[in-house]
């Protein structure tokens, strides 16, 4: 009998999530409505941020928040190398530069010590990202961030629910910006978030995810040119139902991360992923790294073969073709992050998967690294 298929990720919805957005079908209300509201209040109480505003996705938070700080021409911001485009992108849609930085490979989070040495009189911001659900260490970010004068604007888009030293991720810099795709510890299907304590950035975000319009007296007066980046009630109803899931939601995540710490803990070859002191991890991702001689792709492809869905960790940007024509940068100018790119391998890991399907993700790895020699140089 053929076993069946394990994928990547399986959301972890139901009957909740389709209570509450029958009750958005029925009050009429299906954009930036009550449901909007209820979302962004249950977000701000769980990180502890005085204000939470919804947008369409993770990207178009981390577009809002550049913008809202008036990034554009002429300016940098810094960004870790090992993270998806659109870290990057954001900065280089207002008209700045990305300029990369290379990592920690233990945690796959930004070196504070390449974090100096690219700051210039150009520079404005720092986005750290909190990768895979790990906390990066937020403390040297801040600090390099006050001594130059720069904004700090979490790409938190892994880590709703993670924490830093007993503070949650979103909290920690100026602003902070989560996703809610499928992927993610919880989900609303596409979405996104930015919180800060800050009144005026909140205003100014407030501003531009509609257009840069403010309503009086039925109608708008535009005060800037903004953006439709409003979330559908719809989708907020799910994160409505998901943020009562949260907490249950991380702890089974982590209850199965531990149960592969503990499968993978002699398979020579693999090195596991870390969690410091203090650094919270809400396993968005279970990434771990293969050594250089495992041919990491040859690992996907036999995986798949065997129906287990896997697939790399994540990117490193200046080994992308736009980034390398653009920023004239070639693959392994930034050593630690191509590495992650080239080693990285995750595997599957969301609430409902079984433990006797978590042993045997296990032994299909085991497998497929005594059988995938690296082939490159």
């Amino acid at each position: 009998m053929t076993e069946e298929p394990i994928r990547l990720v399986v959301p972890a919805v139901g009957d909740d999530e389709l209570r509450e957005i029958a009750e958005v079908l029925a009050s009429g209300f299906l954009t930036q409505g009550p449901k909007v509201a209820e979302f962004e209040r249950a977000v701000a109480e769980w990180v502890g941020s005085r204000h939470a505003i919804a947008t369409t996705s993770a990207t178009t938070a981390l577009h809002l928040a550049i913008a809202a700080l008036d990034i554009g021409p002429g300016d940098e911001v810094l960004v870790p190398d090992f993270t998806f485009p659109a870290t990057a992108n954001v900065v280089i849609q207002q008209g700045a530069r990305p300029v990369l930085v290379d990592i920690d490979l233990a945690t796959f989070a930004m070196d504070p010590a390449d974090v100096t040495r690219r700051i210039t009189p150009r520079t404005r911001a720092i986005i750290p990202v909190h990768a895979f659900g790990l906390a990066a260490d937020m403390d040297p970010i801040n600090d390099i961030a006050k001594a130059h004068g720069l904004k700090v604007v979490e790409d938190a888009a892994c880590a709703i629910g993670s924490t830093y030293h007993g503070r949650a991720c979103g909290s920690l810099g100026d602003a902070g910006c989560f996703s809610f795709h499928p992927r993610k510890a919880i989900t609303t299907g596409e979405g996104g978030m930015v919180t800060t304590d800050d009144d005026e950035l909140a205003d100014r975000l407030r501003l531009l995810r509609s257009h840069g319009g403010i309503r009086s007296g039925g109608r708008f007066t535009f005060e800037a040119a903004g953006y439709n980046y409003r979330l559908s009630d719809v989708l907020a109803a799910m994160g409505v139902a998901q943020m009562r899931k949260l907490d249950a939601l991380v702890a089974e995540k982590r209850r199965l991360a531990a149960l592969y710490h503990e499968r993978l803990r002699d398979l020579d070859g693999v090195t596991r992923p870390v969690t410091p002191d203090g650094l919270g991890h809400v396993f968005q991702s279970y990434v771990v790294v293969l050594d250089e001689r495992i041919d990491r792709d040859r690992v996907i492809e036999t995986m798949r073969e065997g129906g287990i869905e896997t697939t790399l960790g994540t990117y490193a940007l200046h080994a992308q073709p736009f980034f390398a024509r653009t920023f004239g940068c070639k693959p392994g100018d930034l050593p630690e992050s191509y590495r992650a790119y080239r080693q990285t391998l995750t595997l599957p890991l969301y609430p409902g998967l079984r433990d006797d399907q978590v042993d045997r993700v296990v032994s299909a790895l085991t497998a497929a690294v005594a059988v995938a020699p690296a082939l490159r140089s």
